[in-house]
């Protein structure tokens, strides 16, 4: 029997018309009842009140299923790509992976370490998914590499409201020029400007990826050649390169939390992030609390619109994991109401619902801080829907199972530090860079 066929369902789909969950008809899997088995879940989303989620999850799980524990072990954004290396090198992985982009799920694929989750889609349910939220995983056609947990709008403009009044600004910036001119304006008194990142790290490339959009460029065409030989790409670097004496000295180093903190504690005015941003102001500054605003970013020229990066943070399973059936049964319960809505209320327009049916349940939308930014959490709702990141650059591309092995090459923010930083030439940093891009290409 196929495990298609073990797994199928007693009743369709995870939540159905009242909202509660099936994956019990994933079917229970067959263990003597002396025998215990460990599962080990991964995650670079690691803040306190998101662990404190997964340990609810875990602990319902076990309950369901006495003879299972579940460890929980924190990965991160920047040194996961070692730690899965390490884990298929030694065949010691873990069950499941949870919240990694979907490039990096992409280059997995391609190599043949994954294992399809087309069952745990099947038990969440397809129909209760966003259409075509789970796109961007079907790099095989009929195949899909893995699931959508979340998505993710992750460079939207925060800006002070407050200290654009002072500055006598009266709306938020558009294009680059305004962006740049309001900066200006607003820094002063110890507040710098901008957080952008100039470190060599996940975050530069990712971040610098969204503004050659914002040129109106891409770094690959749509059949995946190297594209960064433009105006666009040069564009972006020049622009880049201004903004450097408006960000804080530290900006050099740079990555996902210190951006986050630099916004959130009132060192800069505008803030590049996710909506992280409404829980970490709320618990940490409520004082500018009702100063905030989020925008998308502005681009080069009003034109050229918006690029949303989402990096569709992710569940997938290694096609070496042990107990695999009770893995995409776990795999298929992170998505049960009661557990899934409060890992979204952990950081609440963060990780955005891929299931419609979670959106539209009450107990989704009684959140305090969802209330509050009610019109900042449907935009960045909306922006994150039709976003894109480097594994998928637009519509017209075709997919690029590389993404994840070029983000971890840091290719991208060793362009930026070398004409920020380093003054080379432009010539010669764009030269370089598309050597290198054509080189992890080829393999």
């Amino acid at each position: 029997m196929s495990i298609g066929s073990k797994l199928a369902l007693g009743r369709r789909g995870l939540l159905g018309a009242a909202g509660g969950a099936a994956v019990a008809g994933l079917g229970a899997p067959r263990i003597a009842s002396a025998q215990q088995v460990t599962l080990r879940w991964w995650s670079p989303q690691t803040a306190p009140a998101q662990r404190e989620a997964y340990m609810a999850q875990i602990r319902s799980f076990e309950q369901a299923n006495p003879n299972v524990r579940v460890m929980f072990e924190a990965t991160s954004d920047e040194g996961y790509p070692a730690q899965m290396a390490a884990a298929f090198a030694s065949q010691q992985v873990p069950s499941v992976v949870t919240h990694l982009p979907s490039f990096a799920l992409a280059t997995y694929w391609q190599n043949g370490l994954l294992e399809p989750m087309n069952d745990v889609i099947n038990a969440v349910g397809p129909q209760n998914y966003y259409d075509g939220a789970n796109r961007i995983y079907e790099i095989t056609p009929g195949q899909y590499c893995g699931t959508g947990i979340g998505n993710s709008a992750a460079n939207m403009m925060w800006l002070r409201t407050d200290l654009m009044q002072a500055a006598g600004i009266a709306e938020a910036p558009r294009t680059w020029d305004q962006l740049r001119d309001s900066c200006r304006r607003m820094q002063r008194g110890g507040v710098f400007g901008a957080p952008l990142p100039y470190g060599r790290n996940s975050m530069t490339s990712l971040i610098f990826i969204c503004f050659v959009h914002g040129a109106g460029g891409s770094i690959f065409t749509p059949d995946l050649q190297v594209n960064v030989d433009s105006d666009a790409f040069r564009n972006a670097l020049e622009f880049y390169k201004s903004m450097r004496e408006l960000c804080p000295p530290g900006a050099t180093g740079y990555s996902w939390g210190d951006s986050l903190t630099a916004f959130v504690s009132g060192a800069t005015a505008t803030g590049i992030y996710t909506g992280r941003v409404l829980a970490n102001v709320t618990a940490q500054n409520p004082r500018i609390a009702d100063s905030i605003s989020c925008h998308r970013y502005p681009t080069i020229s009003a034109n050229v619109p918006a690029w949303t990066f989402n990096d569709f943070p992710s569940v997938m399973i290694p096609k070496v994991a042990p107990n695999m059936e009770l893995a995409k049964r776990f795999a298929a319960h992170l998505f049960e109401p009661a557990g899934y809505i409060r890992q979204l209320h952990a950081a609440p327009g963060h990780v955005l619902p891929v299931l419609k049916t979670i959106s539209a349940m009450p107990a989704y939308q009684d959140n305090a801080i969802i209330n509050k930014y009610r019109a900042m959490v449907d935009l960045m709702s909306e922006s994150a829907a039709a976003g894109h990141n480097l594994g998928w650059e637009t519509t017209r591309h075709r997919p690029n199972v590389h993404a994840g092995r070029i983000i971890a090459s840091h290719v991208l923010s060793e362009a930026v530090q070398r004409y920020v930083i380093n003054n080379e030439p432009m010539a010669q940093v764009v030269s370089t860079t598309a050597t290198r891009l054509a080189e992890l290409m080829r393999g």
